[in-house]
C-alpha cells in the first residue's frame, strides 16, 4: 500500500534517451515521486524490457510502486507492481486477470463520465485530462479545469484520481485551486534543467496544498 500519493512521476522516452533513464528516474524518486510510471510509445518490447529491469529496483529501493504502461503480460512477466491502460487498451477484468488481485490497475479518463465509469468498474486510480494541450497526448482535446472539482468529490475522494496533461510548475497552482489534490507531471519534470529540485518543488507544492484521500493498493 501506498498512502495518499500526490506526485505521479512518468518516465517517458519520448523525452528521456534510455541512456539517461535511470540517472533521471533516481532525480524523480529522490524528489519526492510518490509512483513511477514507464511510459515507452513507438518503443520495442526489447527495449521496454531493457528499461523496465533496471528502473524496478530503483523503485523497489525507494519504496515507490512502478508501472508499466500498457502491456500488462510484460508486466506481470517481469514483476512491475501495476500497469496503467488507456480507454482503448480493455477492460478491467481483461488486465486483473493477467496481472492478479494485488497489483495496482489504473485507467487514463477524458471526462467525467469516463472517471465515474472507471471508479464503477473498480480500478485502483484513474488520471484525468489532459487539462491543458500537450505534445504528450498529440491530437486530444483539452479538457480543461471546469470538471476537476465534481470528479474529486465523486471519483477522487474515494479513489486516487491524478490530473494529467499540460501540467507544469507554472500552472500548478491554478490546478490546485481547481481543485485538483493529485497530478503527473511529465515535461516539465524530465526536460528540467534539475530533475530531482524541479520534482521535490512540485511535491512540497502538493504537501501544501492537498488533503488526504484514498490509498492505493
Amino acid at each position: 500500500m501506498i498512502s495518499d500519493p500526490k506526485l505521479y512521476a512518468i518516465l517517458d522516452l519520448g523525452y528521456t534517451p534510455e541512456a539517461a533513464a535511470e540517472e533521471t528516474t533516481a532525480a524523480l524518486l529522490g524528489g519526492g515521486a510518490d509512483m513511477l510510471q514507464l511510459r515507452a510509445k513507438n518503443q520495442d518490447q526489447a527495449t521496454i524490457r531493457r528499461v523496465t529491469e533496471r528502473l524496478i529496483p530503483l523503485c523497489r529501493a525507494a519504496g515507490v510502486p512502478f508501472i508499466l504502461n500498457d502491456f500488462p503480460v510484460l508486466a506481470t512477466e517481469l514483476g512491475a507492481d501495476g500497469v496503467h491502460i488507456g480507454q482503448d487498451d480493455g477492460t478491467l477484468a481483461v488486465a486483473r486477470d493477467i496481472m492478479g488481485p494485488d497489483k495496482i490497475i489504473g485507467r487514463s479518463t477524458h471526462s467525467l463520465d469516463q472517471a465515474r465509469a472507471a471508479l464503477a468498474e473498480g480500478f485502483d486510480y484513474i488520471g484525468f485530462g489532459p487539462l491543458f494541450p500537450t505534445p504528450t497526448k498529440a491530437g486530444r482535446p483539452a479538457i480543461g479545469l471546469a470538471d476537476i472539482a465534481t470528479m474529486e468529490r465523486e471519483v477522487g475522494s474515494l479513489i486516487p484520481a491524478f490530473c494529467i496533461g499540460g501540467i507544469k510548475r507554472e500552472n500548478l497552482p491554478q490546478v490546485l485551486a481547481a481543485g485538483a489534490r493529485r497530478v503527473v507531471i511529465v515535461s516539465d519534470l524530465l526536460l528540467a534543467k534539475n530533475v530531482r529540485e524541479a520534482a521535490a518543488d512540485v511535491k512540497a507544492v502538493l504537501l501544501l496544498g492537498t488533503a488526504p484521500g484514498a490509498d492505493v493498493k
